[in-house]
């Protein structure tokens, strides 16, 4: 696969490439140049975990839309033993922005929903980018009273920049479908599992949000708007979306120590789009994990349980409440 490689990773670009040479060279000219091949190769694991462990938010970002990143049909051939795609919203049509299906993991059935992006042009004007429309959602709500009705655990994988804004998806009730399956979600009476594994935009990511359990994986977003849309709203300026990313607060790191998601699940060096199968073993562990760990609740505390975590987000700690009221004082 060929990668476009992100312009913070240019150092270790340039000494993998000296790795490559010297491989190269070694076996043509048969030379024994393994001792330094293995010296480079110690460099650049560590100049790796220097870059990747001090990433800016703006840098994430550009992880988590990186035009290679695995996609919900990649996760979803690479977790399942089987998978049926499963069409429609039984009132307009089919979305091709928002898949949704039955699938086996493991021998357990599931259904898994989420949006769909594209690899090259072609494909992501047939997805629309992943911004699904209000039928996607719709599609997506059938698919998970389905998965009720059958009592099959529900995964839902987010990649998705926004829901499409365009005037034929408000014609045809985008806010109403996406507040509609937020409040379906909240009462559905199998286990719910919600990744970002990408892309986590506004309320196209909250359209299949509403889990027992929302993870993200390490190098995503989820954010009430993009930073670019964020830097034009509050400066008029869409050159600010660095300073915007850094002040939403929307990496993986921030949302968990906001208490927004419930954990943060690892990805391969580099990123999922390095290693597609590392990344779809660490998912599937955690899915497997976390829906056997729900599946013994009982219906009650799992509806229960997921009330009371969507209304305790936003909660104000006590002494961050004194100094929200000192600085109210303060100003008169």
């Amino acid at each position: 696969m060929v990668q476009n490689n992100l312009d913070f990773e240019q150092p270790l670009i340039e000494l993998e490439e000296k790795i490559t040479e010297l491989t190269n060279f070694m076996e043509e000219r048969d030379i024994n140049l393994t001792d330094e091949i293995k010296r480079l190769e110690t460099r650049a694991d560590k100049l790796r975990e220097e870059i990747y462990s001090q990433l800016e938010p703006w840098q994430i970002l550009k992880i988590a839309r990186h035009v290679e990143r695995p996609t919900t049909m990649d996760y979803i051939n690479l977790i399942c033993d089987d998978f049926i795609e499963l069409h429609g919203d039984r009132s307009f049509g089919d979305d091709q922005a928002l898949i949704g299906g039955i699938g086996k993991i493991d021998n357990l059935p599931v259904t898994i929903v989420g949006h769909q992006k594209g690899k090259e042009t072609k494909d992501n004007i047939k997805r629309n980018f992943g911004m699904a429309h209000p039928e996607g959602y719709r599609k997506a709500l059938r698919l998970i009273k389905q998965a009720e009705k059958f009592n099959r655990p529900i995964i839902a994988l987010v990649n998705t920049p926004g829901a499409y804004p365009g005037i034929g998806a408000e014609e045809r009730g985008q806010a109403e479908a996406i507040a509609k399956n937020m409040m379906e979600m909240a009462g559905v009476e199998v286990p719910i599992i919600v990744v970002v594994t990408g892309e986590g935009g506004s309320g196209g990511a909250l359209g299949i949000g509403v889990g027992d359990r929302v993870f993200m994986l390490e190098y995503t977003y989820y954010s009430v708007c993009s930073p670019e849309a964020c830097a034009a709203i509050l400066w008029k300026d869409s050159d600010k979306a660095k300073t915007a990313a850094k002040a939403l607060r929307l990496t993986a790191k921030d949302l968990l120590d906001l208490g927004v998601i419930d954990d943060i699940i690892a990805e391969p060096p580099g990123g999922a789009h390095k290693d597609y199968k590392r990344s779809a073993d660490l998912l599937k562990e955690r899915l497997t994990q976390e829906i056997n760990q729900l599946e013994e609740l009982e219906t009650d505390e799992l509806i229960e349980n997921r009330y009371n975590k969507f209304r305790t987000m936003g909660y104000i700690k006590k002494e961050v409440e004194e100094k929200i009221d000192e600085s109210i004082e303060s100003c008169g």
